[in-house]
């Protein structure tokens, strides 16, 4: 696997605020990474390290073999960004801005023209930018962000007002870039689009990594309970099934759900007993441990850590 960006215990300071410290990963190509945290935890910061924008502290970035801090980056060619708030030129048309990014990467216009049809502002692409909506010039940010095929492409806050159509067009069209070799690290506070989506998770808290792994890998390390949910026929209202263990957390949900917090080594145990037991069970449902609730259990792990 072909190595597109490293970070090597990465800081960046602004003056007494430490808004990246040591930060250290490398992203793969063909990768879909999902970079999370709460407000001011260095994502946005880790982004604009990646594309030479500001320098590190310390620590060492490497994007497409080449230095971003370096005075001349040629690898920005080969990247695509949207930042979490888009600004574009309001007395420009959607066509005009989209032209104006293809010509400063050196691409084709016309290629750059057919993404406008395919982020959905086709028959607005002659429109000024300055009657846009802000889900529009999102939009449009998508579609100058895609230009020419980037080797790696950086997306903060990528969905921020779009409908779940184009959010699923979107997904689609980012999946495919994968496939075809690109690097995709995006952040989002939207855990739960990320969840299918992403192949691999890294977490921040106040400029830490503080987990990094796929959703599976983060599941086993955190060793949170896994929720079992069954619909249980003939079962008197607050009682439990016989069969359920003492020593497993349940509780009724609502008439005849019940929920059972399953240990990761106990769940094929409490399963079996559900469906040979006596007792009418109707459905069933396992949900393992969200990403909101892994994300949330590495915060208070972080915290708790000297």
């Amino acid at each position: 696997m072909t190595t597109t960006v490293s970070i090597s215990e990465v800081t960046k300071n602004y003056g007494r605020i430490k808004a990246v410290r040591g930060a250290s990963f490398d992203l793969d190509q063909g990768e879909v990474v999902a970079l999370i945290g709460h407000n001011g935890a260095g994502k946005t910061t880790l982004m604009k390290l990646m594309l030479g924008l500001i320098r590190p502290t310390g620590g060492r970035i490497e994007v497409l073999g080449d230095n971003p801090a370096a005075g001349q980056f040629a690898g920005r060619r080969r990247l695509g960004y949207l930042p979490e708030s888009v600004s574009f030129d309001t007395a420009l048309t959607g066509r005009e801005t989209q032209a104006f990014y293809a010509r400063l990467k050196r691409e084709p216009v016309a290629r750059a023209f057919e993404l406008l049809d395919a982020v959905g502002l086709g028959d607005a692409s002659h429109r000024r930018v300055g009657t846009y909506s802000k889900g529009m010039r999102q939009r449009l940010g998508l579609a100058q962000a895609l230009i020419g095929h980037p080797q790696v492409l950086l997306l903060d806050e990528p969905t921020t007002g779009l409908d779940p159509e184009l959010r699923q067009t979107f997904y689609e069209a980012i999946q495919q870039l994968a496939t075809t070799g690109t690097t995709v690290l995006l952040s989002s506070h939207v855990l739960t689009e990320l969840e299918e989506r992403a192949g691999r998770v890294i977490i921040m808290n106040r400029g830490v990594k503080v987990a990094d792994g796929s959703i599976e890998r983060l599941r086993n390390i955190a060793r949170l309970p896994t929720k079992i949910w069954l619909q249980v026929a003939g079962l008197p209202p607050g009682e439990l099934p016989s069969w359920l263990p003492a020593d497993a957390p349940s509780r009724r949900v609502n008439g005849r759900v019940v929920e059972i917090d399953a240990d990761p080594e106990r769940k094929i145990e409490l399963l079996h007993k559900a469906t040979a037991s006596k007792s009418a069970v109707e459905d069933l449902d396992v949900i393992p441990p969200s990403l909101d609730e892994l994300y949330a259990h590495f915060l208070r792990k972080a915290e708790l850590t000297p």
